[in-house]
């Protein structure tokens, strides 16, 4: 079974930084494809925050750009998402996402999974 599992969260000062990760799981996973964080801040709608692809291409939310880097190291497994200059409307439930592809003796199937979500609070 595949596992996304988030580091923790937790509560920050305006201005602070604070640097994510994610790790994926599970004896059946083949390869990690594209992988995302996004967040869902209370009111709002989910907004996805950044990706990257497994060429190292990123994308990010305009409201994140210049303060957020996302990086992958994809023999571990791993998604990282580095929060600078953090702002109180950054304040959100975050989840990371991967598209994992797994085998089974059913075959190979790809499907995305995400973490549980971590609660960051920034404070001003």
């Amino acid at each position: 079974q595949v596992q996304l599992v988030e580091s923790g969260g937790g509560w920050v000062q305006a201005g602070g930084s604070w640097r994510r990760s994610c790790a994926a799981s599970g004896s059946s996973i083949v390869s990690i494809g594209a992988r995302g964080w996004s967040r869902h801040a209370r009111g709002k709608q989910r907004e996805l925050v950044a990706s990257i692809n497994n060429g190292g291409s990123t994308n990010y939310a305009d409201s994140v750009k210049g303060r957020f880097t996302i990086s992958g190291d994809n023999a571990k497994k791993l998604v990282y998402l580095e929060m600078n200059s953090l702002k109180p409307e950054d304040t959100a439930v975050y989840y990371c996402n991967a598209d994992v592809s797994t085998y089974y003796r059913t075959g190979y199937r790809r499907d995305d999974y995400w973490g549980q979500g971590t609660q960051v609070t920034v404070s001003s």
